[in-house]
């Protein structure tokens, strides 16, 4: 794949689309990050009374907010009805991204080269739960009839294909927090085996739900000693951190070839240069403490790119503020870039937003590329103490930092053992 993704015409990304708990919008958000501002929120989606974590990463309101969401402003309301919200979020998040590219396809074949791939880690999780308690307290025949087209997992990318008549391939990877990340090395991999042209990539989520919640908060994952400060409770590589925050929205990417874009006269924002997945076959909800399956997909991902360790100028890191994750990522960065130390920064942008399960991937993919072309790397919020085996490395505690950045890793891993990493290029 290396030589596919040769520099004479490499992968590029045209279009960046974003929903989050800070804001809707690419540029809200990163400007919002970098004024280390937080998107984690004490919440009143559900009676929270009788739960341990009383906080989420929220995506504002445009009431509350305006940069905030509001489904009506982009989809028609006899559609939204048929939609879950984690559809609602890709669509808007899809349509920023196609907009930013300008890729509208019109000629049969370029819609039929045109890719769709938006992943999920849960999928319509609310719409299901309100189903079954519709189904006990009044009986199936008080179901809507768009019930099952609202939380399947594929309907995101399904809608978003119909909405703007991307007739190519379609996939929706379903691999728990390295889901979106997978999914743009889907679209990459349709792009470098020739079955697309462009490719529509990233992630939603939706499932600020008492049974995500409840079921995260019995297995002991989230934080719940912060629910009178939620914008401290998110503290990747900090001795404090003690789970993570769950968290909503989209991140959706639009990739294609240089000469592609060049042809059309799309602005090429990163290169996507390499991309490396692994498993773990270890267990289902931990990463082995050395993080072997980590380091296998970023030296993978360093392959496909034909970088060094040493050419990597920032690390945008999985970590979600869980001691045993943390410290597993950790432990496979510093494997893979051995002799590296404060010339290399490793933030978690989690800090700020929470931890959008399948999303997450894109987003920080999206942040990674803002870092890439800003020369600034976003700080690591809530870092008041951190812990020794993660401080060698620059972790840009608590303010954001100017640095000279010309390849940025981003790193994705979920339950089952699955690991993805992806390194993003200045053009």
């Amino acid at each position: 794949m290396s030589i596919l993704n040769s520099n004479a015409d490499p992968i590029v990304v045209t279009g960046m689309g974003v929903v989050s708990p800070l804001g809707v919008g690419v540029d809200v958000n990163w400007s919002r990050l970098l004024a280390g501002k937080s998107g984690v929120v004490r919440h009143d989606r559900f009676d929270t009374t009788e739960f341990g974590a009383k906080i989420a990463g929220v995506v504002p309101s445009k009431q509350d907010d305006q940069h905030g969401f509001a489904a009506q402003d982009h989809i028609a309301p006899k559609d939204i009805k048929k939609m879950d919200l984690f559809i609602q979020y890709g669509i808007v998040a899809a349509n920023e991204a196609l907009a930013q590219a300008g890729w509208a396809p019109q000629t049969d074949a370029e819609k039929e080269r045109s890719a769709t791939i938006i992943a999920t880690g849960v999928g319509g999780f609310p719409a299901m739960t309100a189903a079954t308690r519709t189904i006990d307290a009044r009986g199936p025949r008080r179901l809507s009839p768009f019930v099952v087209p609202s939380f399947l997992a594929n309907l995101a990318a399904g809608h978003i294909s119909i909405l703007h008549q991307l007739k190519g391939p379609i996939g929706t990877p379903v691999t728990a927090c390295a889901a979106s990340a997978q999914a743009i090395g889907d679209g990459m991999r349709m792009l470098l085996t020739g079955e697309a042209d462009v490719a529509v990539c990233g992630g939603a989520e939706a499932c600020v739900d008492p049974v995500s919640i409840g079921g995260f908060g019995a297995a002991r994952a989230l934080a719940i000693d912060f629910n009178d400060t939620p914008s401290t409770a998110s503290r990747p590589f900090d001795k404090g951190r003690a789970g993570f925050v769950l968290s909503e929205g989209a991140a959706v990417l639009v990739l294609e070839r240089l000469s592609h874009a060049q042809k059309r006269g799309a602005t090429p924002l990163a290169i996507v240069s390499g991309y490396g997945t692994s498993g773990d076959a270890f267990h289902l909800t931990a990463s082995s403490p050395d993080g072997e399956g980590g380091q296998r997909a970023m030296r993978q991902a360093l392959h496909m790119a034909q970088l060094e360790p040493k050419d990597i100028s920032y690390i945008n890191a999985h970590s979600t503020s869980t001691p045993v994750g943390d410290a597993a990522e950790i432990a496979g960065i510093s494997a893979v870039f051995n002799g590296r130390g404060k010339d290399l920064p490793v933030t978690s942008t989690k800090s700020s937003t929470g931890h959008l399960l399948g999303a997450a991937g894109a987003i920080e993919a999206i942040y990674s590329i803002m870092a890439l072309r800003s020369n600034i790397v976003p700080a690591g919020l809530n870092i008041d103490d951190p812990e020794l085996e993660a401080d060698k490395f620059e972790l840009v505690p608590n303010k954001p930092k100017e640095w000279d950045i010309k390849h940025v890793l981003s790193n994705g891993f979920g339950f089952g053992g699955v690991n993805a990493s992806l390194i993003f290029s200045k053009v």
